[in-house]
């Protein structure tokens, strides 16, 4: 018997996979990082109206928007040039409203139920009497606290 073996041919070497972790952290931080949240789709025609006294939504309550606008160009031979409702990524009609707020409300913590705002986005080339008929199916839901999101106009900068 020998006093020495031959070494056997162990194959390859395996990986290092210290730093993998690191890495994978990284990936994830950078996508999180990079990533931009969609809130929705715009489907209807959104030039907001112009206002000189506008104040800013508190962030702190919580703000379901409300679409009204006449489909965009994309939309517009599927569904007519006539002022359409949109809620989240979809048309919907007035019926669908009082759904949709109790949804949201459904999504909401208890305790920021009756803080609920409803934001109504509304083309400035709308005819109001749209707007008066998601009003009236808002409160016939209870949804009291209603904000019309505008555009800036030139006078409230020369103000300040």
């Amino acid at each position: 018997m020998s006093k020495f073996k031959k070494k056997k041919d162990g194959g390859l070497a395996p990986i290092n996979t210290a730093s993998l972790p690191d890495i994978v952290f990284m990936l994830l931080f950078f996508f999180m990082v990079a990533t931009v949240m969609r809130e929705n789709t715009l489907k209807v025609a959104n030039s907001l109206p112009a206002a000189n006294q506008i104040e800013k939504l508190d962030k702190k309550s919580p703000v379901s928007y409300i679409y009204v606008g006449k489909p965009s160009d994309n939309y517009a031979p599927r569904y007519g040039k006539e002022a359409r409702i949109q809620l989240n990524d979809n048309y919907a009609d007035l019926k669908d409203i009082a759904s949709f707020i109790s949804a949201e409300r459904a999504a909401l913590r208890e305790e920021l139920v009756n803080s609920l705002t409803v934001a109504l986005k509304v083309d400035r080339k709308t005819n109001m009497g749209v707007v008066g008929d998601v009003k009236h199916e808002l409160r016939k839901v209870n949804a009291l606290k209603i904000n019309y999101i505008t555009a800036a106009s030139e006078d409230t900068n020369k103000a300040e």
